[in-house]
């Protein structure tokens, strides 16, 4: 099979065309003939030789992907050969097949697109556990999400919204943040422009903060929270060491966590499934919320998704078309 692989550790130039055996599904997992691979930020980070696969998992880069069952593993019920899934996997997704753990597949919501469907698992995974799991966000609080026009970002908007929260994004461009509003955003935050602390104090402060950048935004996240609040950290674009007067989460009350989803188990990931479905999939079969889409990209030119990605042009999710 044709597969693209990360010839050494650099930049995007790194990605390669190459062939691989097609890997054979084991006990619990199916063999997805890939139609469509998302392109996520981790992939970037492996890349770059700064976030290892598990031992387990393919060294192909690619968390999520959609496309048909082609083989099935000892012991899997629900699934038959030919079903149309969207798939959250542990790598491997950048190749014409993948293998995942049976238990981590969704159906493709009815009427959904193959490229949409790509663009699904890796963010719906990631903002239901951080956001609702983790993150605790309920009806009428404030929410704020750092990069609300990524993948992750315009997810999030849509999904705090549809639960009734008061949602605040930041992005960095005034065609950012009309797409922000549009998805259901209150308001749109220019960080070139505007500083979002001032700007969530006059708010009340933020009850639930879900942040991707680190570095200088931690100190400043912590500042923009109300009394109770809590900060979700999920990435570090701008550095994760630094500097914090903690007394302030003592009198304050405030909560600081975070999670990545690739290290978690299989059953954790399972579950997340299982959630997902039951909430989260009757609002993306009936249209309320969907999947941004920002460019596609063939498989074979990964290099060029991955540097529109890096270089934030991208507004929603970038995906490759592999058959």
């Amino acid at each position: 099979m044709t597969v693209v692989e990360i010839s050494q550790y650099g930049g995007p130039e790194v990605l390669k065309p190459a062939t691989a055996p097609v890997p054979e599904p084991g006990p619990g997992q199916i063999l997805i003939r890939v139609a469509y691979a998302g392109v996520n930020r981790p992939d970037a980070l492996q890349r770059a030789g700064n976030y290892a696969p598990p031992a387990d998992a393919s060294p192909l880069p690619g968390l999520e992907a959609s496309g048909h069952v082609a083989a099935i593993g000892e012991g899997v019920t629900r699934w038959a050969v030919g079903d149309a899934v969207t798939a959250l996997l542990p790598g491997g997704g950048y190749a014409e097949y993948a293998v995942t753990d049976a238990a981590h597949a969704l159906p493709v919501p009815e009427g959904m697109s193959m490229d949409r469907a790509a663009a699904l698992c890796e963010t719906a995974f990631t903002v239901w556990t951080n956001v609702f799991m983790r993150g605790g966000l309920q009806a009428g609080e404030r929410f704020l999400v750092h990069g609300g026009s990524s993948g992750i970002g315009t997810m999030a908007i849509q999904l705090a919204t549809l639960h009734g929260a008061r949602v605040f994004a930041t992005a960095g461009s005034a065609e950012k943040c009309e797409a922000c509003l549009g998805l259901g955003a209150e308001r749109a935050l220019n960080y070139r422009d505007v500083d979002f602390v001032e700007a969530m104090k006059a708010e009340g402060g933020a009850d639930l903060i879900l942040d991707m950048v680190g570095g200088s935004y931690i100190p400043r996240n912590l500042d923009a929270l109300a009394n109770d609040g809590r900060l979700v950290q999920i990435a570090f674009l701008q550095g994760s060491t630094v500097e914090l007067n903690m007394t302030q989460v003592m009198t304050r009350r405030l909560t600081i966590t975070g999670s990545t989803l690739r290290p978690q188990s299989s059953v954790a990931k399972a579950a997340i499934a299982r959630a997902l479905e039951d909430k989260v999939w009757p609002h993306l079969v009936s249209g309320r919320i969907g999947p941004v889409m920002d460019s596609e990209f063939a498989l074979t030119d990964a290099s060029k998704a991955h540097a529109r990605m890096e270089g934030s042009l991208h507004i929603g999710k970038v995906v490759l078309k592999v058959s």
